[in-house]
C-alpha cells in the first residue's frame, strides 16, 4: 500500500501508526516490485531486443511503484545541486517542480541502467533473477537511513506527514533476510561471486550517501530515501556488467 500503487487500500484499512515501521519491509516490497520487473523481462526478451525488454521491465516497475522511487532521486539531485544552505536544500527538495538537476540525474541514471542491464554477461535466466536480487539488497542497504539519522524535517512538515521509526532487532532481522536471500540464493546457484562484490558496492554507495546527507542535511528525508535506493542498485549493477 505504502510502496505500490496497488490500490489494496480498498480492501483494508491500515491505522496510521503502522507507517512509522514501514520502512523495515522495505525490501519485502523488493520482492514484489523486483519480482514484476524479471517476469516482464523475461516474458519480453521472449519476442523482443534484450535492451527493448529491459526497458520495458523497468518501466514496468515504474507503473506499479508511481515512480515514487524517481521522484525522490529527482529531488534530491535538485536539492543537493542547487541548494547552498541546508535550509535552501531542504526547501528546493520539497518543491514539487522538477529542476535541471532532476531531469539530468534521472536520464543519466536510466541510461547507465538498461545498458549495464542489457549488457550483463549472464544468460536470461540469471539476468531476470539479478534484476530481482538487486531491487532487494539495494532496498535494504536504504532503508538503514533511518537506523543511522535522524529525520531533517518535523512531522508536520514531512511531505507523508509520517516520520519513520527506527528499526528493532527483529525488524532488522526480517529487512535483512528478505533483502539478502534472493542475492545469497543466486549467487549458491550459478556461483557468481562477483554478486558478493556487487553487494558490498550498494552497501558502500549507502554509507558514503549517509554521510553526505549527514554533512548537507543533518539528517534524512523521504527523497533521500527513494534516491539512495536508486543509487544503491545502479552500483550493484555497475559491478555485475
Amino acid at each position: 500500500m505504502f510502496f505500490t500503487r496497488l490500490p489494496l487500500w480498498r480492501l483494508v484499512e491500515v491505522p496510521a501508526e503502522c507507517y512509522k515501521r514501514v520502512v523495515e519491509l522495505w525490501p519485502l516490497a523488493g520482492w514484489l516490485t523486483g519480482g514484476v520487473a524479471a517476469l516482464i523481462l523475461w516474458g519480453a526478451s521472449l519476442a523482443l531486443p534484450l535492451t527493448t525488454a529491459v526497458i520495458l521491465a523497468y518501466a514496468g516497475r515504474l507503473l506499479l511503484t508511481g515512480a515514487l522511487h524517481e521522484d525522490g532521486l529527482a529531488d534530491f539531485c535538485d536539492g543537493m545541486g542547487g541548494g547552498t544552505t541546508r535550509e535552501r536544500t531542504l526547501a528546493i527538495m520539497k518543491d514539487s517542480h522538477i529542476g535541471t538537476y532532476g531531469v539530468l540525474g534521472l536520464i543519466l541514471y536510466y541510461l547507465l541502467l538498461v545498458t549495464l542491464v542489457s549488457q550483463a554477461p549472464m544468460p536470461i535466466y540469471e539476468l531476470c533473477l539479478t534484476v530481482l536480487a538487486a531491487d532487494c539488497w539495494s532496498k535494504f542497504c536504504a532503508a538503514q537511513i533511518i537506523n543511522v539519522l535522524p529525520y531533517a524535517r518535523t512531522e508536520a512538515t514531512a511531505k507523508n506527514r509520517t516520520v519513520y521509526e527506527r528499526m528493532g532487532v527483529g525488524g532488522f532481522l526480517t529487512a535483512l533476510v528478505f533483502g539478502v536471500v534472493p542475492s545469497a540464493w543466486l549467487i549458491w546457484d550459478t556461483g557468481c561471486h562477483k554478486l558478493i562484490f556487487a553487494m558490498a558496492a550498494s552497501a558502500i554507495v549507502a554509507a558514503l550517501l549517509f554521510w553526505l546527507m549527514h554533512r548537507r542535511l543533518r539528517g534524512y528525508t523521504g527523497d533521500c530515501c527513494g534516491a539512495t535506493f536508486l543509487l544503491c542498485e545502479l552500483a550493484y549493477w555497475i559491478v555485475v556488467g
